[in-house]
């Protein structure tokens, strides 16, 4: 895709920011298919009148965003607790906030005021969706370190790249985190094009936990060719909104952080 300032400057105001302990996605351009859109089928539109309202709003988003050249699927459509200010999933893109006339889009974080504690309106939409995809992933299809002993008491998902040194930091806290009741499961997401050949041979050795450890150390690892879901792993990487490794969710599809020391993982998870 060519993008002239403009379109790229509106490119770029989609893009989520980066947090300091990640590395960062090196390769952004994605090659995407053409516009199309989903029915929201959120649960959450109780009348007819609702969801045909949803939908216009869908059509119009399409409209605008073909004519501005940004293909961008938009993967569900969600009312937010704001007065005509709904959610927007997008593919390949962080969620970003829609007025009900579809004429605008917000991107970043809308703050609900009134508690003690400032509350994120979108955290717990994305949260949703994100528990889904990972609920979707089949163990073998992983590389999985049980906690100490077998007996979990907490599972995080970690985006990771063999290529990232923060990935290598928390890599070498592993034994730490295993011991803590920690499991943690990888799910591959190679942070450009070139990291990909990698990641899809370390998927598709025989011993997954050694060919990482033996790519971290910036050694080569060679592995006949196989089916594997790494493609998979770092598009869904891309439609949860990660922009950089390591990427650390809980079960509920909640984003806990970039690097995190083993203290701050257990702080959080037990919040």
């Amino acid at each position: 895709m060519v993008f002239t300032r403009s379109k790229l400057a509106l490119a770029c105001a989609l893009a989520s920011t980066l947090l300091v302990s990640a590395c960062s996605k090196e390769n952004s351009a994605q090659k995407q298919d053409a516009l199309t859109a989903t029915a929201p089928a959120t649960g959450e539109a109780s009348t007819l009148s609702e969801r045909n309202a949803q939908q216009r709003l869908v059509s119009t988003l399409e409209k605008h965003l073909k004519t501005a050249n940004i293909n961008a699927k938009i993967i569900a459509v969600k009312k937010t607790e704001v007065p005509n200010l709904f959610w927007v999933s997008l593919e390949g893109m962080g969620s970003v906030y829609a007025t009900s006339d579809g004429q605008y889009i917000i991107q970043g974080d809308v703050i609900r005021l009134g508690d003690k504690q400032l509350q994120n309106v979108s955290e717990a939409l994305q949260a949703t969706e994100n528990k889904k995809h990972l609920a979707a992933l089949k163990t073998e299809d992983l590389i999985v370190y049980p906690a100490e002993g077998g007996k979990a008491k907490h599972v995080i998902y970690v985006f990771t790249d063999s290529s990232c040194p923060y990935c290598h930091k928390l890599h070498e806290h592993l034994p730490e985190i295993n011991a803590k009741g920690i499991e943690v499961r990888y799910i591959a997401w190679p942070r450009g094009e070139q990291f990909m050949p990698t990641m899809q041979a370390i998927w598709c050795s025989e011993d997954r936990k050694a060919a990482f450890d033996q790519a971290s150390q910036g050694l080569p690892v060679t592995a006949a060719e196989c089916k594997n879901p790494v493609r998979d792993q770092y598009q869904l990487g891309l439609n949860m909104g990660v922009n950089g490794t390591p990427a650390i969710y809980n079960v509920d599809g909640e984003y806990l952080g970039g690097y995190m020391t083993p203290e701050e993982i257990i702080k959080r998870l037990e919040k």
